[in-house]
């Protein structure tokens, strides 16, 4: 079984033991994994794949007719997207319901309506000799998301569901880098993110200062451009996308921030900024609703993607530098000393995944069914979990600062007191050690729980 998609692998199989034919349709980032996955989900049952080009539909037949012809299976030299169909499914031997995947099926829907008339003519015919399941995949879910329903039209009617196949868990990556250990893979998580395409990259043989010198800021290397062609494979004007990408990276979330640093219009930079969300490569920050909402800072944007946000903030302002100077001297001028600052924001992320994954299996003090973070205009509050009857968690993470003071507890409780939160339990999460006072608080008051990367 690949790595941490089981509930996937269960959501497909439930299709594919209906009865009848299905389209179903698959979307996810690049390099989320989604092609593993179906290639797991097809082992042991009779399938086809097909990864769609950005062609004309002329060459996208041509091109797919060629593939089966080298399968044997013979075709006309530019058939129809319907005779492609009856061609995968008749010249199958294997028993079982045939599973059909179209990769990047993106670029042949764009391309014309020929195809989806001709998927849906192929899986309502009665006479087809078996049933089948369409799996239509797409990295483009900005796409798939906002514009597909009105490309494909009535055809929409005919998708039996969608899966949308997420990041991985910070859980995840601890069991691909068994070698890491758990500050050095929060380290890697908040370069990578949760993509396992990017995993392959690192080592945990390596340090997080070797895997970046020897594969991101070496220029031979696939990582070395990869921020920024995240942006452009799915972005026109990169030009104005970069600056406010690096504009959030540098500080500046929001929008007024923006306005002043770009001089772009306010108008511009909302239009452009729900392109950047619409695919997940920025996010609006919402704060838990609470009764200090006069406390609450509000339109704040920060860049989602650990790769891109990793890119803007160290390579994309640093380039020249970057050209002229090795690896070794580059990391230790422009990433080193702001590194941990930059993880600090991650590790609060692979705290609130800990505190939901604790409420999952019960070791919480309660069952929560509330989850969020308060983004307070003199403070925050990274963790608020909260139950049915108001019982509440509230949670600091510290990964900064190698000592973790009484001091950032009672600025806590002060923050929860300008959130108007009721506090019955206080998590204190810290890379770091906590100091004397503090653990003594917490041996006197067992409503604090303090800890460390090693309890994680």
């Amino acid at each position: 079984m690949i790595l941490g998609r089981m509930q996937e692998i269960k959501y497909l199989n439930t299709y594919y033991d209906r009865e009848g034919s299905q389209i179903l349709v698959t979307y996810g980032e690049k390099n989320v994994g989604k092609t593993a996955l179906l290639k797991q989900f097809m082992q042991d049952k009779p399938h086809h794949y097909y990864r769609a080009r950005s062609a004309s539909l002329r060459e996208q037949l041509y091109q797919w007719g060629k593939e089966l012809s080298e399968n044997e299976i013979r075709t006309l030299k530019y058939p129809s997207f319907r005779e492609l169909l009856d061609a995968v499914v008749t010249e199958d031997t294997q028993d079982g319901k045939k599973i059909i995947v179209i990769d990047e099926f993106q670029y042949i829907v764009k391309a014309g309506d020929a195809f989806m008339k001709d998927l849906v003519s192929f899986v309502r015919d009665e006479n087809t000799e078996r049933d089948v399941m369409v799996i239509l995949c797409s990295s483009s879910i900005g796409w798939v998301e906002n514009s597909m329903i009105s490309k494909i039209g009535a055809a929409a009617y005919e998708l039996s569901g969608f899966l949308k196949i997420k990041e991985l868990e910070f859980e995840d990556m601890m069991e691909y880098f068994p070698g890491f250990g758990t500050e050095k893979c929060i380290e890697a998580y908040a370069i990578l993110g949760g993509v396992p395409g990017l995993w392959k990259h690192f080592s945990d043989k390596l340090s997080i200062k070797e895997n970046i010198c020897r594969n991101i800021l070496q220029a031979d290397k696939l990582l070395y451009a990869q921020g920024q062609q995240i942006v452009e494979e799915e972005l026109r004007e990169t030009a104005v996308y970069n600056t406010i990408l690096s504009s959030i990276a540098a500080g500046n979330h929001k929008l007024n921030d923006l306005y002043l640093h770009t001089e772009f219009s306010r108008a511009k930079i909302s239009v452009y900024l729900k392109n950047l969300m619409e695919l997940e490569l920025v996010e609006k920050v919402f704060s838990y609703d609470t009764e200090g909402k006069a406390n609450v800072q509000k339109g704040i944007y920060r860049i989602k993607n650990h790769f891109v946000n990793f890119y803007f903030t160290f390579i994309y302002p640093n380039l020249s530098r970057l050209e002229i100077m090795e690896p070794t001297e580059f990391y230790g001028r422009y990433i080193a000393p702001y590194f941990r600052s930059y993880v600090a924001e991650y590790y609060k992320s692979v705290c609130n995944q800990r505190i939901q994954q604790w409420n999952n299996w019960g070791k919480l003090p309660f069952e929560a069914v509330e989850f969020g973070e308060w983004v307070g205009k003199l403070g925050n509050i990274d963790i608020i979990a909260k139950s049915e009857d108001g019982k509440t968690i509230i949670g600091l993470c510290n990964f900064e600062k190698l000592l973790m003071r009484y001091d950032d507890y009672e600025w806590l409780l002060f923050c929860a007191e300008k959130a108007k939160l009721r506090v019955d339990y206080v998590y204190l999460f810290s890379a770091g050690r906590f100091d004397e006072k503090l653990c003594l608080e917490a041996k006197v008051k067992h409503n604090i729980k303090l800890i460390t990367l090693d309890e994680m």
